[in-house]
């Protein structure tokens, strides 16, 4: 079964998650730099979200 769910909708709910439980440390950090970065679309786009992909690729292939 695929299931899809937008990046900008993933980091989104894990920022405001992030910020509410006042989470301080390098995950928190990472979160919400790739919240603005994907609101924000700027020209780094392309390697950060081939980054992205692919550990998204890799966590997929580890749970099957």
């Amino acid at each position: 079964m695929n299931f899809e769910i937008s990046a900008l909708l993933l980091f989104a709910v894990a920022s405001a998650f992030a910020v509410k439980t006042k989470a301080a440390g390098a995950a928190a950090a990472t979160v919400l730099f790739l919240f603005g970065f994907f609101a924000a679309g700027t020209g780094a786009y392309e390697p950060i979200t081939n980054l992205v992909k692919s550990t998204a690729t890799f966590v997929s292939d580890i749970a099957d």
